[in-house]
Protein backbone atom coordinates (compact mmCIF):
# COMPACT_ATOMS: atom_id res chain seq x y z
CA UNK A 1 0.00 0.00 0.00
CA UNK A 2 0.98 3.62 -0.67
CA UNK A 3 2.09 5.58 2.02
CA UNK A 4 -0.02 8.76 1.08
CA UNK A 5 -3.16 9.60 2.34
CA UNK A 6 -5.16 12.32 0.06
CA UNK A 7 -7.94 14.48 0.98
CA UNK A 8 -10.39 15.67 -1.21
CA UNK A 9 -12.89 18.25 -1.10
CA UNK A 10 -13.51 22.44 0.09
CA UNK A 11 -11.02 24.49 2.13
CA UNK A 12 -12.44 27.64 2.98
CA UNK A 13 -12.20 30.82 4.79
CA UNK A 14 -13.07 30.17 8.32
CA UNK A 15 -14.44 32.95 10.54
CA UNK A 16 -14.74 31.94 13.95
CA UNK A 17 -15.70 33.19 17.23
CA UNK A 18 -13.28 34.61 19.45
CA UNK A 19 -15.24 34.13 23.01
CA UNK A 20 -14.94 38.12 23.23
CA UNK A 21 -17.50 39.59 20.07
CA UNK A 22 -14.90 39.44 17.30
CA UNK A 23 -13.97 36.78 15.05
CA UNK A 24 -10.87 35.27 14.16
CA UNK A 25 -9.93 34.55 10.08
CA UNK A 26 -8.42 31.05 9.62
CA UNK A 27 -8.57 28.25 6.71
CA UNK A 28 -10.94 24.77 7.16
CA UNK A 29 -13.40 22.61 5.91
CA UNK A 30 -14.49 18.85 7.34
CA UNK A 31 -12.15 17.49 4.83
CA UNK A 32 -9.17 19.83 5.26
CA UNK A 33 -9.93 19.29 8.93
CA UNK A 34 -9.42 15.57 8.77
CA UNK A 35 -6.03 16.07 6.58
CA UNK A 36 -4.80 18.48 9.26
CA UNK A 37 -5.29 16.15 12.29
CA UNK A 38 -4.00 13.26 9.97
CA UNK A 39 -0.68 14.93 9.22
CA UNK A 40 -0.22 15.14 13.47
CA UNK A 41 -0.99 11.13 13.58
CA UNK A 42 0.37 9.68 10.61
CA UNK A 43 4.19 9.25 10.95
CA UNK A 44 6.77 10.85 8.82
CA UNK A 45 6.93 7.94 6.41
CA UNK A 46 3.59 9.29 5.06
CA UNK A 47 2.44 11.89 2.77
CA UNK A 48 -0.41 13.34 3.39
CA UNK A 49 -1.85 15.43 0.68
CA UNK A 50 -4.77 17.82 -0.35
CA UNK A 51 -6.89 17.91 -3.63
CA UNK A 52 -9.09 20.68 -4.52
CA UNK A 53 -9.23 23.75 -6.93
CA UNK A 54 -8.34 27.48 -5.88
CA UNK A 55 -8.68 30.58 -6.98
CA UNK A 56 -6.10 32.68 -8.53
CA UNK A 57 -5.80 35.64 -6.30
CA UNK A 58 -4.24 36.53 -2.70
CA UNK A 59 -6.21 34.85 -0.59
CA UNK A 60 -6.70 31.14 -2.13
CA UNK A 61 -2.66 31.91 -2.26
CA UNK A 62 -2.52 32.45 1.46
CA UNK A 63 -4.58 29.61 2.13
CA UNK A 64 -2.41 27.36 0.01
CA UNK A 65 0.19 28.64 1.75
CA UNK A 66 -1.56 27.71 5.09
CA UNK A 67 -2.05 24.33 3.98
CA UNK A 68 1.17 23.57 3.20
CA UNK A 69 2.53 25.26 6.04
CA UNK A 70 0.95 22.33 7.91
CA UNK A 71 2.95 19.75 6.21
CA UNK A 72 0.14 18.86 3.75
CA UNK A 73 1.21 18.41 -0.15
CA UNK A 74 -0.66 20.83 -2.20
CA UNK A 75 1.33 19.73 -5.82
CA UNK A 76 -1.63 18.47 -7.10
CA UNK A 77 -4.29 21.55 -6.28
CA UNK A 78 -5.19 23.05 -9.41
CA UNK A 79 -5.64 27.22 -9.89
CA UNK A 80 -8.55 28.77 -11.69
CA UNK A 81 -8.32 32.33 -12.85
CA UNK A 82 -12.05 32.95 -13.17
CA UNK A 83 -12.86 31.60 -9.27
CA UNK A 84 -11.74 32.27 -5.85
CA UNK A 85 -12.62 30.34 -2.45
CA UNK A 86 -15.72 29.93 -0.64
CA UNK A 87 -16.09 31.89 3.19
CA UNK A 88 -17.85 30.60 6.30
CA UNK A 89 -19.02 31.98 9.82
CA UNK A 90 -19.10 30.21 13.02
CA UNK A 91 -22.04 30.56 15.04
CA UNK A 92 -21.68 28.94 18.61
CA UNK A 93 -25.19 28.16 20.90
CA UNK A 94 -23.73 26.65 24.13
CA UNK A 95 -21.06 24.87 22.48
CA UNK A 96 -23.23 23.72 19.64
CA UNK A 97 -22.17 25.35 16.23
CA UNK A 98 -24.11 26.42 13.38
CA UNK A 99 -22.53 27.80 10.08
CA UNK A 100 -23.44 30.43 7.69
CA UNK A 101 -21.88 30.08 3.92
CA UNK A 102 -20.94 32.62 1.44
CA UNK A 103 -19.59 30.08 -1.64
CA UNK A 104 -21.21 30.29 -5.13
CA UNK A 105 -17.83 31.19 -7.18
CA UNK A 106 -16.02 28.25 -4.96
CA UNK A 107 -13.02 26.90 -7.35
CA UNK A 108 -13.74 24.07 -5.34
CA UNK A 109 -16.86 23.20 -7.50
CA UNK A 110 -14.73 22.89 -10.32
CA UNK A 111 -12.29 19.61 -8.15
CA UNK A 112 -13.11 17.20 -10.99
CA UNK A 113 -13.93 18.85 -13.84
CA UNK A 114 -10.81 18.15 -15.45
CA UNK A 115 -10.85 14.04 -15.12
CA UNK A 116 -7.04 13.65 -16.47
CA UNK A 117 -6.18 16.08 -13.25
CA UNK A 118 -8.36 14.08 -11.27
CA UNK A 119 -6.88 11.02 -11.98
CA UNK A 120 -3.43 11.92 -11.62
CA UNK A 121 -3.78 12.90 -8.30
CA UNK A 122 -5.08 9.74 -7.20
CA UNK A 123 -2.58 7.92 -8.78
CA UNK A 124 -0.06 7.44 -5.82
CA UNK A 125 -2.82 7.23 -3.13
CA UNK A 126 -2.94 4.39 -0.73
CA UNK A 127 -5.93 5.70 1.25
CA UNK A 128 -8.07 8.56 -0.73
CA UNK A 129 -10.69 9.93 1.90
CA UNK A 130 -13.40 12.43 0.77
CA UNK A 131 -16.79 13.82 2.27
CA UNK A 132 -20.92 14.05 1.23
CA UNK A 133 -19.70 17.88 1.24
CA UNK A 134 -17.29 16.49 -1.97
CA UNK A 135 -19.96 15.28 -3.17
CA UNK A 136 -22.41 18.17 -2.96
CA UNK A 137 -20.63 20.95 -4.34
CA UNK A 138 -19.77 19.10 -7.53
CA UNK A 139 -22.30 19.65 -10.53
CA UNK A 140 -23.95 16.18 -11.20
CA UNK A 141 -22.07 15.20 -14.31
CA UNK A 142 -19.06 16.10 -12.07
CA UNK A 143 -20.00 13.70 -9.13
CA UNK A 144 -20.62 10.95 -11.64
CA UNK A 145 -16.75 11.91 -12.76
CA UNK A 146 -15.54 11.97 -9.04
CA UNK A 147 -17.14 8.71 -8.70
CA UNK A 148 -15.70 6.59 -11.71
CA UNK A 149 -12.09 8.16 -10.64
CA UNK A 150 -12.37 6.43 -7.24
CA UNK A 151 -13.38 3.38 -8.62
CA UNK A 152 -10.60 3.59 -10.83
CA UNK A 153 -7.82 4.12 -8.66
CA UNK A 154 -9.59 1.17 -5.97
CA UNK A 155 -8.91 -1.06 -8.50
CA UNK A 156 -5.79 0.05 -8.92
CA UNK A 157 -4.85 -0.89 -5.18
CA UNK A 158 -5.97 2.95 -2.97
CA UNK A 159 -8.66 2.63 0.00
CA UNK A 160 -11.04 4.82 0.24
CA UNK A 161 -12.92 6.51 3.24
CA UNK A 162 -15.51 8.44 2.99
CA UNK A 163 -17.75 10.77 5.69
CA UNK A 164 -21.36 11.23 4.59
CA UNK A 165 -21.56 14.51 6.26
CA UNK A 166 -25.01 14.94 5.38
CA UNK A 167 -26.15 18.69 4.43
CA UNK A 168 -29.06 18.82 2.49
CA UNK A 169 -28.73 22.50 1.41
CA UNK A 170 -25.99 22.09 -0.54
CA UNK A 171 -27.41 19.25 -2.43
CA UNK A 172 -30.72 19.86 -5.52
CA UNK A 173 -33.05 17.62 -3.19
CA UNK A 174 -32.82 14.98 -0.37
CA UNK A 175 -33.91 12.42 -2.67
CA UNK A 176 -30.41 13.00 -4.74
CA UNK A 177 -28.55 13.59 -1.54
CA UNK A 178 -29.59 9.94 -0.03
CA UNK A 179 -28.90 8.42 -3.52
CA UNK A 180 -25.94 9.79 -4.20
CA UNK A 181 -24.65 9.13 -1.03
CA UNK A 182 -26.06 5.34 -1.33
CA UNK A 183 -23.79 5.22 -4.25
CA UNK A 184 -20.79 6.46 -2.93
CA UNK A 185 -20.86 4.12 0.11
CA UNK A 186 -20.86 1.11 -2.51
CA UNK A 187 -17.17 2.25 -3.52
CA UNK A 188 -15.40 2.99 0.10
CA UNK A 189 -13.51 0.65 2.19
CA UNK A 190 -14.40 2.80 5.18
CA UNK A 191 -17.72 5.06 5.97
CA UNK A 192 -17.88 7.04 8.92
CA UNK A 193 -21.21 8.52 9.71
CA UNK A 194 -22.75 10.62 12.17
CA UNK A 195 -25.90 8.75 13.68
CA UNK A 196 -27.67 12.36 14.20
CA UNK A 197 -27.39 12.95 10.38
CA UNK A 198 -28.35 9.14 9.43
CA UNK A 199 -31.22 9.47 12.28
CA UNK A 200 -32.65 13.16 10.18
CA UNK A 201 -32.04 12.14 6.52
CA UNK A 202 -32.38 8.61 6.37
CA UNK A 203 -34.88 8.01 9.45
CA UNK A 204 -32.41 5.11 10.97
CA UNK A 205 -34.03 3.73 14.39
CA UNK A 206 -30.67 2.92 15.92
CA UNK A 207 -26.64 3.23 14.65
CA UNK A 208 -26.83 0.06 13.97
CA UNK A 209 -29.36 0.50 11.34
CA UNK A 210 -26.74 2.89 9.67
CA UNK A 211 -24.27 0.33 10.13
CA UNK A 212 -26.36 -2.56 8.25
CA UNK A 213 -27.79 0.05 5.44
CA UNK A 214 -24.15 0.91 4.04
CA UNK A 215 -22.78 -2.42 4.52
CA UNK A 216 -25.85 -3.62 2.30
CA UNK A 217 -25.06 -0.61 0.07
CA UNK A 218 -20.85 -2.35 -0.45
CA UNK A 219 -19.07 -0.65 2.05
CA UNK A 220 -16.46 -2.65 3.62
CA UNK A 221 -16.25 -1.20 7.28
CA UNK A 222 -18.81 1.18 8.77
CA UNK A 223 -17.97 3.37 11.41
CA UNK A 224 -20.75 5.01 12.85
CA UNK A 225 -20.24 8.13 15.56
CA UNK A 226 -23.02 8.96 17.87
CA UNK A 227 -21.66 11.76 20.20
CA UNK A 228 -20.92 10.43 23.79
CA UNK A 229 -22.87 7.58 23.47
CA UNK A 230 -21.17 3.81 21.56
CA UNK A 231 -19.29 3.94 18.44
CA UNK A 232 -20.61 1.54 16.20
CA UNK A 233 -17.84 -0.69 13.98
CA UNK A 234 -19.26 -3.19 11.19
CA UNK A 235 -18.46 -5.55 9.11
CA UNK A 236 -20.34 -8.08 7.24
CA UNK A 237 -21.05 -10.23 10.04
CA UNK A 238 -19.04 -8.35 12.64
CA UNK A 239 -21.12 -5.90 14.62
CA UNK A 240 -19.12 -4.25 17.87
CA UNK A 241 -19.91 -1.26 19.93
CA UNK A 242 -17.30 0.79 21.72
CA UNK A 243 -17.84 3.56 24.73
CA UNK A 244 -15.72 6.70 24.06
CA UNK A 245 -14.63 8.32 27.33
CA UNK A 246 -17.24 11.32 28.55
CA UNK A 247 -16.26 14.85 28.11
CA UNK A 248 -17.11 17.49 30.66
CA UNK A 249 -15.93 20.56 29.42
CA UNK A 250 -17.25 21.04 26.22
CA UNK A 251 -16.75 24.43 24.21
CA UNK A 252 -17.11 24.33 20.93
CA UNK A 253 -17.68 20.81 18.54
CA UNK A 254 -16.34 22.09 15.25
CA UNK A 255 -14.24 19.36 13.66
CA UNK A 256 -15.35 16.83 16.28
CA UNK A 257 -16.12 14.13 13.61
CA UNK A 258 -13.87 15.37 11.25
CA UNK A 259 -11.12 15.39 14.00
CA UNK A 260 -12.30 11.73 14.78
CA UNK A 261 -11.95 10.18 11.18
CA UNK A 262 -8.29 11.51 11.26
CA UNK A 263 -7.02 9.54 14.57
CA UNK A 264 -9.29 6.57 13.59
CA UNK A 265 -7.59 5.90 9.88
CA UNK A 266 -4.24 7.36 11.26
CA UNK A 267 -4.53 4.32 13.96
CA UNK A 268 -6.06 1.88 11.74
CA UNK A 269 -3.88 2.46 8.62
CA UNK A 270 -1.02 1.55 11.35
CA UNK A 271 -2.26 -1.37 13.63
CA UNK A 272 -5.53 -2.72 11.88
CA UNK A 273 -7.09 -2.38 15.53
CA UNK A 274 -10.31 -1.25 15.61
CA UNK A 275 -10.33 -0.87 19.20
CA UNK A 276 -7.06 1.13 19.20
CA UNK A 277 -8.56 3.19 16.43
CA UNK A 278 -11.65 3.87 17.99
CA UNK A 279 -10.05 4.91 21.01
CA UNK A 280 -7.49 7.21 19.19
CA UNK A 281 -10.54 8.84 17.09
CA UNK A 282 -12.61 8.94 20.04
CA UNK A 283 -9.61 10.51 22.32
CA UNK A 284 -8.99 12.74 20.03
CA UNK A 285 -12.50 14.58 19.27
CA UNK A 286 -12.57 14.74 23.21
CA UNK A 287 -9.99 16.80 22.84
CA UNK A 288 -10.51 19.10 19.80
CA UNK A 289 -14.17 20.38 21.68
CA UNK A 290 -12.61 21.37 24.52
CA UNK A 291 -11.65 24.36 22.54
CA UNK A 292 -12.71 26.75 20.09
CA UNK A 293 -12.26 26.11 16.18
CA UNK A 294 -11.98 23.72 13.63
CA UNK A 295 -7.73 23.04 14.00
CA UNK A 296 -6.28 23.33 17.65
CA UNK A 297 -3.22 23.64 17.67
CA UNK A 298 -2.07 22.67 21.22
CA UNK A 299 -2.98 18.97 20.71
CA UNK A 300 -0.62 16.29 20.35
CA UNK A 301 -1.13 11.59 19.78
CA UNK A 302 -1.99 10.42 23.03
Amino acid sequence: MSKTFLAIGECMVEMAPNGSGSYVMGFAGDTLNTAWYTRKYLGDDWNVGYYTAVGSDEVSSRMLDFIQGSGIDVSAIRRLEDRTIGLYLIQLTEGERSFAYWRSQSAARCLASDRSALDASLQQAGLIYFSGITLAILPARDRTTFLQALRTARTAGAQVAFDPNLRPGLWEDADTMRTSVTEAAGVCDFVMPSFEDELTHFGDADPNTSAERYLAAGAGMVVVKNGPEDVICARTGDLRAFQPKSVANIVDTTAAGDSFNAAFLAEYLSSENVEAAVAAGAGLAGKVIQHRGALVECLQPA
